[in-house]
């Protein structure tokens, strides 16, 4: 079996595509590789294609207009991203750049609309996923024109631990790795109070931060401290296990706009 149709089955939203469906996808796709800090792509690149993460991590991110950086979305392996150039064929408006190494299929947007057109269950599934990621940036929005900046960071956390939360002997671990200055860029804030408002929930033994690392020791208390209910850990503990196949020679950097 090939790397591109590996990746492609471990997909959740084309493991009902037939045999011969997923032949036809992975032969129009391409598989390439992106160091740490690589872009994908950025706000001024043409959306011909929608991308799926086969590993590593990516962060969807948006330029404010005072030139600072504000992270949209983390996408995890398994799960498509860019998909709005499924809905207008101009230029991007946010960019995504690779968190950790990343491996990325690249699917040309014409092959994910003909596979829609005859899956029903494609087409229900690529919508919830823009629904599910609209909502979750909409509550980040409200969040940050209404909350303070412990507010935001505590309600940072609590999504957090639904997406990557792990029971340990020391309390909940956050398996993203992320820095102060990344969840600054989340809840539109300054590394320097994110690490103020972390020093000040340590000392209160709400939590334990190292270098990108955190642990949550009463759950409960800061959920309660925002008045929301203690987040359910995901039932995985790691996204669906996809091979880490070294891939073969990639395409050049420009098949990737």
């Amino acid at each position: 079996m090939s790397e591109k149709l590996w990746y492609l089955k471990n997909c959740q939203l084309f493991q009902l595509l037939t045999p011969e469906d997923l032949r036809q996808v992975e032969a129009s796709s391409r598989v390439r590789s992106f160091p740490k800090k690589a872009p994908i792509y950025l706000p001024a690149d043409t959306s011909h294609d929608v991308f799926l993460l086969a590993s590593g991590r990516i962060k969807l991110c948006h330029i404010t207009p005072d030139g600072k950086q504000s992270i949209l979305a983390f996408i995890d392996p398994g799960e498509l991203f860019g998909e709005l150039a499924m809905l207008d064929d101009g230029q991007r408006e946010e960019y995504a750049e690779a968190l950790e190494k990343s491996t990325v299929v690249l699917i040309p947007r014409a092959t994910i609309e003909r596979l829609m057109e005859t899956h029903a269950h494609l087409t229900l599934g690529v919508t919830k996923m823009i629904g599910l990621r609209r909502r979750r940036i909409e509550r980040r929005l409200k969040n940050l024109l209404f909350l303070s900046n412990r507010d935001r960071l505590v309600h940072l956390i609590l999504d957090l631990v639904e997406q990557y939360g792990r029971n340990t002997e020391e309390g909940v671990a956050l398996t993203i790795k992320l820095s102060h200055q990344e969840l600054a860029n989340v809840i539109g804030s300054t590394r320097e109070t994110v690490t103020v408002l972390l020093g000040e929930m340590q000392l209160e033994g709400l939590l334990k931060v190292g270098r990108r690392k955190m642990i949550l020791r009463k759950l409960e208390s800061l959920a309660a401290s925002v008045h929301r209910s203690v987040p359910e850990l995901p039932r995985e503990t790691s996204p669906a296990p996809l091979r880490r196949i070294v891939p073969k020679p990639s395409v050049s950097a420009e098949d990737a706009t």
